[in-house]
């Protein structure tokens, strides 16, 4: 029984100490990626561009507005909101999307704690 016991050790530790694997990655890709994706970021913040669609979660006054950002800003830190001024009320618009379909999906979250928030897509100025 001694003899077993210890064999099953010195196998167990064996295996243990000789499957060690030691190895490099090595990414090859192209070097336009990098521009293509510096691209991406510039388009992305076009905050104004009319193909996307917006969410508004709150419209009244300044102090309303700010307790509004403060307020989503702690409950959905994806989207960056931003204040907007149109006389005489400021608007709280959060998002950049690009489909409905992502609109929709971002809409039935917030309105869980918004409940006047609703999708539209910005005019051209």
């Amino acid at each position: 029984m001694k003899i077993s016991f210890f064999s099953v050790i010195c196998f167990a530790l064996t295996l243990t100490l000789s499957h060690a694997q030691q190895g490099s990655v090595t990414v090859n890709q192209d070097k336009k990626i990098d521009a293509l994706l510096e691209l991406k970021k510039e388009m992305n913040k076009n905050e104004t561009d009319s193909e996307r669609y917006k969410i508004q979660i709150y419209n009244g006054d300044r102090p309303g507005a700010y307790a509004a950002q403060k307020e989503f800003n702690e409950s959905f830190s994806e989207w960056n909101p931003t204040i907007y001024y149109q006389e005489p009320n400021f608007k709280i618009w959060a998002g950049n999307f690009r489909t409905r379909l992502e609109a929709d999906r971002a809409l039935k979250r917030i309105k869980r704690k918004f409940n006047s928030a609703f999708i539209f897509k910005p005019k051209k100025s």
